[in-house]
């Protein structure tokens, strides 16, 4: 069984997925993907993260662009540029969710969605974000 933050993370991916096709819709791709959820706290954190993620999109693209190697931003695939806006997310912004939790959560998403080499590609990137951008804090959960 899909855990509710799995459920959680993966309507956030494919909001944020969808809207780098229509970026001037994100509005109507969240409540498309919102109004389909029956309870109402997954529907309220999907909307919630979503919506800091695009809030804080520049800053978050910034720093995953300083931690591709040998990589151009716009060259990362819509699905892993998803998964990377969604785990940089929660690695600086959401305090509660311990580091590993986030990393292999982005890691198994990716194999799921992405092509073969994907969770590899993300875990490395994620990872560099990880001990270099994520708060102090973080690292004591």
């Amino acid at each position: 069984m899909v855990s509710k933050r799995r459920t959680l993370r993966e309507l956030v991916t494919k909001v944020l997925f969808q809207t780098d096709f229509r970026p001037n819709d994100f509005q109507e791709i969240l409540g498309d993907v919102t109004e389909k959820i029956k309870e109402n706290d997954l529907k309220s954190e999907v909307e919630r993260y979503a919506k800091n993620i695009w809030e804080n999109k520049e800053k978050i693209d910034s720093i995953i662009s300083s931690h591709l190697i040998n990589w151009d931003f716009d060259r990362v695939s819509f699905i892993e540029r998803s998964i990377l806006r969604l785990g940089t997310y929660e690695l600086i912004y959401e305090m509660d969710i311990p580091i590993e939790v986030t990393l292999n959560e982005m890691i198994e998403i990716a194999k799921k969605y992405g092509e073969d080499d994907s969770g590899k590609f993300v875990n490395g990137v994620l990872d560099k974000i990880a001990k270099t951008e994520t708060p102090k804090e973080k690292h004591e959960i």
